[in-house]
């Protein structure tokens, strides 16, 4: 253990001699820099100077964490970091993890305990995999979507989950209620993924009826139906090359089902009339508020297909379960509808965000958007007060 030289990059005194401290403890050679470039200069000097592990904080003076890692891929220097941010988006998450850091860790930590689980974890990975060659340094870079906003410890994970799985050909199910996100979450996959240049095509399957949903997924042949006057292409051949998102697969027919269960294990499909089997190259990400293991043992939805579409399953968490997100998605909202009214609000008062805090938010951060913009709208000065909070039963008020 004493072998383990670990730097603690972190601009907040308090914090860096806390973590200095808790390191040295646990017998860990601990190196602080109080700067992004004093970090940097520690992480690219000798070899033998280097540390095996730092831990930095993604937001210092000179320099961002991001800036660093990216500093290291360019001068070849194999370290494992472990990020701390106190804000998280998808965004971040996900750059961090496909631009090499090995982890990140929001602030403040629930508990100590944590950073060295993390830190153990790291080094003990580094350890399995010496020896392998580096190739983080050769992924070209992303640019997903920023409108996820959440360090609760579940959007942490998630966060994780996309860096992880995004650039790899795997099937995901998005779980969860209607307002949560699951949409957004899809872009993110596939801006992350290596088809982001691609075609992302967004079929809502509860939005047609079976005779229409089956057309507008594979397509149809001339004469194949009353009123089938010419040829048309579906959606899947639309996303070629790209990503298809099915929202509420759930809604799916069993008959519907059956023919998308066939171009995942075959990469084809027969237009609606036809017999020519069409080839595609599309990546499947799907979402459902239902709970797909209920509707396959009562029937209403295939065993095998469940089983081809949960491959990687991804539950998006109700907002009432990750109300500590609820400011940061505020200020995100706040930003974003800021233009909505000539007066524009700089900031919301203490006693609206604990209002916000102690709703049960059943349309989750949707509901938390319209209720923002509304507020924009309604206030007349530069601060959004409780008076301006309108939940959606209390709009008989106007």
């Amino acid at each position: 253990m004493s072998e383990r030289r670990v730097l603690v990059g972190e601009d907040d005194g308090s914090v860096r001699d806390l973590l200095a401290q808790l390191l040295t403890e646990e017998g860990y050679q601990v190196v602080t820099a109080s700067s992004g470039q004093e970090s940097l200069d520690l992480l690219i000097s000798d070899e033998s100077e280097r540390p095996d592990l730092a831990l930095l904080d993604i937001k210092m003076p000179g320099m961002d964490g991001i800036t660093i890692l990216q500093r290291m891929l360019d001068q070849g220097v194999d370290v494992p970091v472990i990020l701390m941010t106190g804000y998280t988006t998808a965004s971040l998450a996900i750059k961090a993890m496909q631009m090499g850091a090995a982890d990140y860790l929001t602030k403040p930590f629930n508990n100590l305990s944590e950073v060295l689980t993390d830190v153990k974890k790291v080094l003990r990975y580094e350890d399995l995999k010496r020896g392998q060659e580096q190739q983080l340094a050769a992924q070209p870079k992303i640019d997903p979507s920023e409108r996820i906003v959440g360090a609760s410890p579940d959007m942490v994970k998630i966060f994780k989950t996309i860096g992880q799985v995004a650039r790899t050909p795997t099937t995901i199910l998005v779980t969860g209620e209607t307002g949560t996100g699951k949409e957004l979450m899809a872009e993110a996959i596939h801006n992350a993924s290596d088809r982001r240049n691609g075609p992302l095509i967004k079929v809502n399957c509860a939005a047609l009826p079976e005779t229409l949903l089956e057309s507008e997924l594979f397509g149809h042949e001339k004469g194949s139906f009353t009123g089938a006057i010419t040829q048309h292409k579906g959606r899947f051949e639309a996303a070629n090359k790209g990503t298809i998102f099915l929202d509420e697969v759930g809604e799916m027919t069993l008959g519907t089902q059956k023919k998308l269960l066939r171009v995942l294990q075959e990469r084809e499909f027969e237009r609606v009339g036809g017999n020519v089997p069409v080839k595609v190259d599309v990546r499947v990400l799907a979402a459902t508020n239902r709970t797909l293991r209920d509707e396959v043992v009562n029937g209403r939805f295939r065993e095998d297909l469940f089983y081809r579409l949960n491959v990687i399953a991804i539950h998006m968490p109700p907002l009432r379960e990750r109300l500590e997100d609820v400011p940061a998605l505020v200020n995100y909202f706040l930003d974003k509808h800021r233009y909505s009214s000539a007066s524009v609000p700089t900031r919301i008062t203490e006693e609206a965000v604990t209002i916000l805090m102690g709703y049960e938010w059943p349309g989750n951060v949707r509901e938390l958007e319209n209720i923002i913009q509304r507020a924009v709208v309604l206030s007349r000065g530069n601060i959004i007060t409780p008076d301006h909070i309108i939940f959606h039963n209390e709009l008989n008020r106007f």
